[in-house]
């Protein structure tokens, strides 16, 4: 699990690299020929990780209702995301981390329910969840290294 944490941690201080770089307006910049935009991507990711380890698992999520019924799977960016949201999404993204690993090696993770993602994955213990996790944040990433060509 080291080796997941720490390919997790890199992908979340790249996320972090993106929304300190670009403004506030670039960040919520939906290009032409895109149906999201950077800060949209980076607020999906922290959502389907916790609903994929958490909500799997049956345990409560870290981040708000809010937060996952703006950015779950399905969704698009339906407003300017401000300053404030901004902040809370920087915080959450390294803050997230923390707790499923220190969670993690507590033993707090004790049932799962496994799952058949839309895209033919079959995620069926918490080491798949994770391991999608990841595999999942890279998609993302690679879409935003994509939208910052057009800002």
């Amino acid at each position: 699990m080291e080796t997941t944490f720490e390919i997790w941690k890199t992908s979340r201080e790249t996320y972090l690299n993106f929304l300190e770089k670009y403004s506030l307006e670039q960040l919520n910049k939906i290009p032409e020929g895109f149906s999201n935009n950077l800060i949209w991507n980076v607020a999906h990711v922290l959502v389907s990780q916790q609903k994929l380890v958490y909500a799997l698992s049956e345990l409560p999520l870290n981040v708000s209702q809010e937060l996952v019924e703006k950015y779950q799977n399905g969704t698009k960016p339906e407003g300017f995301v401000s300053s404030e949201e901004l902040a809370e999404i920087k915080d959450l993204l390294l803050s997230t981390i923390v707790k499923t690993e220190l969670d993690y090696s507590e033993g707090v993770f004790k049932t799962f329910n496994s799952y058949q993602t839309k895209t033919g994955f079959y995620i069926a213990n918490l080491q798949n969840a994770f391991e999608f996790n990841n595999y999942h944040e890279g998609i993302h990433l690679g879409v935003m290294f994509q939208i910052k060509k057009f800002l």
